[in-house]
């Protein structure tokens, strides 16, 4: 296999930033809230193995031939209902989060230069980790934005960096952030925000924790993601107090006419206002930027849902984005899992120590 070119490179020569790196990996975002541009991003999203497990060819027949003609210009009207003056919510948010991990950690005394990239669309990962090459890093941590790990996503970047390696002469160090669901750190910020929610809004009658769906094969085919999106929503039910019946786990963005991962999050919200519930708050802690899934299935159409079937209020709860107390939970992530690599920035003050001590042994030779 032909390896691809390498940065030029001189002997003696040193990086001039950081030569360790976090690379902050979201799922993905098209271009434009187009149908071209839905059809590229889909083209590659879909032709995952990680993300639709059905035998290639059979799937190739019905991706390009019905859904591709299909689905761009529906999810293209979608994400024109949120999409914003900078672009993508998921990629401005990601964008934000990776210039603020980077602050938050440079705070910590860690030298470290933090990306971001897409598994699908731009910019890619493997185009980041080339960009981070000609800097000169040579560490690079790899913290894919999914809380709760799953083959469809978090493995899916791994296997996006593994065929960067393939195909890269000089591999950097590489090390892999799994999942975070029961960090107690992220589980104390999604209680915070919730906390603030009720504070400003007042508080609902039950909270709904809303993760992404999977089809419910997956997890008899040994994936833990169920298990971890219920660990975390019960861990946050515990953090904030909440009792047997004050909270509830469901799943949404349902594909295909296969069995899902159950509750259906838009289904349970109706039957609960069709029994009387009246008010409802929502959270999605399986995203950690606010993206299409949250802004228009969940706060427009599972909105529009609940009160069409007899809801008076529903609070929706906003990813973490740029929340501080986010930020200092993916920061102690970094954190923990950069030890053992050489990231301590030297203090300005130490510098000006080490050049005068310089100095002065010249002075004495």
């Amino acid at each position: 296999m032909p390896f691809l070119p390498e940065p030029s490179h001189r002997h003696g020569a040193t990086p001039s930033g950081p030569d360790t790196a976090v690379l902050l990996c979201n799922l993905g975002t098209p271009e434009a809230p187009t149908a071209p541009a839905l059809r590229r991003y889909l083209a590659q999203f879909l032709a995952d193995p990680r993300v639709v497990e059905i035998p290639k060819l059979v799937w190739a027949l019905i991706l390009h031939g019905i859904i591709l003609r299909v689905r761009p210009a529906k999810s293209a009207a979608k994400y024109a209902t949120v999409w914003t003056p900078e672009g993508s919510p998921l990629k401005v948010w990601t964008s934000k989060q990776a210039k603020l991990l980077q602050g938050y950690l440079g705070e910590r005394g860690l030298r470290v230069r933090v990306a971001f990239a897409m598994r699908y669309g731009e910019p890619s990962i493997a185009a980041t980790l080339d960009a981070l090459k000609r800097e000169g890093v040579r560490r690079v941590l790899v913290l894919p934005a999914y809380p709760q790990y799953s083959g469809a996503t978090t493995a899916s970047v791994i296997d996006d960096v593994a065929h960067w390696a393939l195909q890269t002469r000089h591999v950097p160090e590489l090390r892999f952030i799994n999942c975070y669901h029961d960090d107690t750190a992220y589980i104390a910020a999604l209680a915070q925000t919730v906390r603030e929610h009720w504070q400003r809004e007042g508080r609902g009658d039950k909270l709904v924790m809303s993760f992404h769906g999977m089809p419910e094969r997956t997890l008899h085919l040994g994936d833990p993601y169920h298990c971890e999106c219920l660990k975390t929503g019960r861990l946050l039910a515990e953090s904030l107090g909440l009792k047997d019946g004050e909270w509830l786990v469901t799943f949404q963005s349902r594909f295909g006419k296969a069995k899902w991962l159950e509750p259906y999050t838009e289904p349970s919200l109706v039957k609960l206002a069709q029994g009387g519930l009246k008010t409802v708050d929502l959270i999605c802690p399986g995203f950690s930027a606010d993206c299409l899934e949250t802004l228009e299935e969940i706060n427009q159409e599972a909105r529009a849902a609940f009160l069409a079937a007899g809801g008076q209020r529903f609070g929706y709860i906003p990813c973490l984005n740029d929340h501080p107390a986010g930020m200092r939970a993916l920061a102690t992530l970094a954190e923990r899992h950069l030890q053992g690599w050489p990231t301590d920035a030297p203090h300005p003050d130490t510098l000006a120590l080490q050049h005068q001590r310089a100095l002065a042994a010249g002075a004495r030779e």
